[in-house]
């Protein structure tokens, strides 16, 4: 058997707050197939694995409590400290003055932001600037590619779920819904969204995406949070990673363990 070990200065770490349980306040929002609020209250996902993997590994003794919200209120409370961790987020220069980004990466999507209308409607998109006549719906909170988040003369309607973008779309109340390609179609599935009443216009915005844990600032300075970075780093390292992303058909972690420049889509 080949035995793990960790560094000596992990093992400081670990030996602050052994001795007792402490409690992670977990933000998740209903976003599949990574994270689902089932209608009764139960939460799983994958930042919830993540934890729990790092939480073996490492052998600390925390609770992890999900926490469900709506993604805006998820990440207000992790920028005012209300919770302590997220999963998923893009980085961006705007979230780093609020939060702290954990490396490496655990998801990676080369993959494209596209934009669905109606399947029964004439609108066409062929390029960017044909977006400007069209209301868009988009998740409150959220963040996309730099034209679009920081072009101000879209028409750009905030909304605090997928699915209410969708069903706003299906009722023609607006006349796009900007998504993930990877991810899309697998969300609204699970959505109970009928795909077939749906296309993509032909302008895409092809990009790599990088999801990120984050922690809040508050949290993001203790012992804890500093042993949960050198152990998520030493789990991406030896691949260990690899079979909790796996699970929800993501690529390795390990693939992009050297990507550790900040990207900012």
């Amino acid at each position: 058997m080949r035995m793990t070990f960790l560094s000596p200065c992990l093992l400081f770490l670990l030996a602050c707050f052994s001795s007792f349980a402490q409690q992670i306040n977990v933000a998740v929002d209903h976003a599949p197939p990574y994270s689902i609020i089932e209608d009764n209250g139960e939460v799983q996902g994958l930042i919830l694995d993540i934890l729990a993997t790092v939480q073996a590994q490492a052998g600390v003794d925390y609770q992890i409590n999900a926490v469900p919200c709506p993604f805006s209120r998820c990440m207000r409370m992790i920028a005012q400290g209300e919770v302590d961790v997220m999963g998923g987020l893009i980085r961006t220069p705007q979230r780093e003055k609020l939060i702290d980004f954990v490396e490496p990466a655990y998801m990676a999507l080369t993959s494209s932001f596209v934009f669905y209308a109606k399947q029964d409607s004439d609108i066409r998109v062929e390029q960017y600037t044909d977006l400007y006549t069209k209301r868009i719906a988009v998740m409150r909170g959220g963040v996309f590619y730099p034209r679009f988040d920081e072009d101000r003369q879209l028409n750009k309607v905030p909304v605090f779920s997928e699915q209410v973008a969708f069903d706003l779309l299906l009722k023609g109340r607006v006349d796009l819904v900007i998504a993930v390609e990877d991810t899309a179609e697998v969300a609204m599935e699970v959505l109970g969204q009928p795909i077939e009443k749906l296309k993509k216009v032909s302008y895409h915005h092809a990009q790599p995406i990088y999801g990120h844990m984050a922690m809040s600032k508050r949290f993001s300075g203790t012992e804890l949070a500093q042993a949960i970075r050198v152990t998520m780093k030493q789990l991406a390292e030896k691949k260990q990673l690899d079979a909790v992303v796996a699970k929800y058909k993501l690529p390795p972690v390990s693939e992009h363990i050297s990507d550790l420049v900040p990207v900012h889509p």
